[in-house]
């Protein structure tokens, strides 16, 4: 056998007898084209075999799925003949529109139609339409050890890093492929050898608001800048709240690809900075209040704003409500837009939350993420450029739907959105 056949053989997943199975159509085409798909995915990054998964998250925005991709999931969904699909839990991140809103964000009417498609499509395949990037706070957070195939980039570092489960970055066919065949390539972050630390970073300043915890993710994401990439934290003197863990890996995410990190003493693989490898890294950064000020100070430009956008991630009950103690007694002259999920916005509605932000002229929106939402078309309908947030991962995603970012707390942004300018 030449080198090249061994090579090729060497790249070849091994696969169980139902694995075969449904290669062979003997599942029906729905899992063959599943699994077809898979094993593409495995052999490019070198996987050897599957491993079983217990729930799967799916990208399901129809701006990143365009007409090509609904007319894709319409084609699988018409293969179900009515019957469901997927054969574990799966879920789906935000969507692009909240249908009781349509009219505040000025979306078009063709916009609508493709999200009503694909939710058909996606309820066909017997998928739940969670519409959350907030699924740990809402749905049910994995568990340590746990295997799954989940889609968002900040639902993926949380899941990893805080509670301990294990999944890659899936795209979208590979996260629905995961709920369809329930396995997922064994590669990365499902192995315990790339759990490992690979950078050891000592933080020498405490957080205190939201911001703060995404801009120190941030500084952190750009510091490490690689998917293979695992910090290691030293120096958190408080195990931070659910809300600060979100913003602040979201960010690292969003800056920097990375899908986990440790901190010593907080989160569950590093009770110490032996038990992830960190003990043997010479310790490569100091982070300092001065690093995280550098970063907000990136998007401090133009006082003037034209809208407040709180998304990326969706807001917990605890943000809503802290949002609402800070819009009683104020009139907005400038639009307020808080996202939150469709778990969390009925409990908003009945503790008088949903209410008391819109009394200011707020809106409170649910299911979707409002970079998801065609960002740029929807600021042309709007007159939208200059916005304020206090998510960092918002900030740095939005430069490129052409806005002139503001970062800062989410009591500055309340005082802008009544002002008009940001102080």
């Amino acid at each position: 056998m030449n080198l090249r056949l061994v090579r090729d053989e060497e790249r070849r997943m091994r696969l169980t007898p139902d694995e075969k199975a449904m290669l062979a159509g003997e599942l029906g085409p729905i899992a063959r084209i599943a699994l077809e798909h898979q094993v593409k995915v495995g052999e490019f990054f070198g996987a050897r075999d599957f491993v079983p998964v217990t729930q799967a998250h799916v990208m399901a925005d129809t701006e990143s799925l365009g007409e090509a991709g609904v007319a894709w999931l319409e084609s699988l969904a018409g293969m179900s003949e009515g019957r469901a699909a997927v054969c574990v839990p799966t879920i789906t991140d935000p969507r692009g529109t909240d249908f009781a809103k349509v009219g505040v964000l000025k979306q078009a009417a063709w916009m609508v139609d493709l999200e009503h498609r694909a939710i058909d499509a996606f309820v066909k395949l017997g998928v739940s339409m969670t519409n959350t990037c907030i699924n740990y706070q809402t749905v049910q957070a994995p568990t340590r050890g746990e295997h799954v195939a989940f889609g968002d980039t900040g639902v993926v570092i949380y899941s990893n890093s805080v509670c301990g489960a294990r999944s890659n970055y899936e795209g979208g066919p590979s996260a629905l492929s995961a709920g369809l065949t329930g396995r997922t390539p064994r590669y990365a972050y499902h192995l315990d050898e790339c759990r490992r630390a690979t950078v050891r970073i000592r933080v020498d300043w405490q957080p205190r608001s939201l911001n703060d915890w995404g801009s120190l993710g941030a500084v952190i994401g750009k510091l490490a800048g690689d998917y293979w990439a695992v910090p290691v934290l030293e120096g958190m003197e408080n195990a931070p709240g659910s809300d600060a863990l979100k913003h602040f890996g979201a960010a690292m995410a969003s800056f920097g690809s990375v899908a986990l990190f440790h901190m010593v003493g907080i989160t569950p693989e590093a009770p110490r900075l032996r038990d992830v490898g960190g003990e043997n890294l010479p310790l490569a950064h100091r982070i300092g209040e001065a690093e995280v000020k550098a970063l907000q100070a990136a998007y401090s430009s133009d006082a003037e704003i034209d809208v407040v956008v709180f998304s990326a991630p969706q807001l917990s009950l605890y943000e809503l409500q802290n949002l609402a103690a800070l819009c009683d007694g104020r009139r907005f002259t400038k639009p307020l837009l808080a996202v939150t999920s469709p778990q969390v916005k009925p409990d908003a509605d009945r503790f008088g939350i949903t209410g008391r932000i819109e009394a200011a002229g707020g809106h409170v929106l649910a299911g979707m993420c409002f970079y998801q939402s065609y960002a740029r078309e929807i600021a042309e309908a709007n007159g939208w450029k200059r916005l304020a947030t206090n998510s960092a991962k918002l900030a740095n995603i939005l430069g490129g739907y052409g806005y002139s970012l503001r970062l800062a707390s989410m009591e500055r942004c309340v005082e802008a959105a009544q002002t008009g300018m940001l102080r």
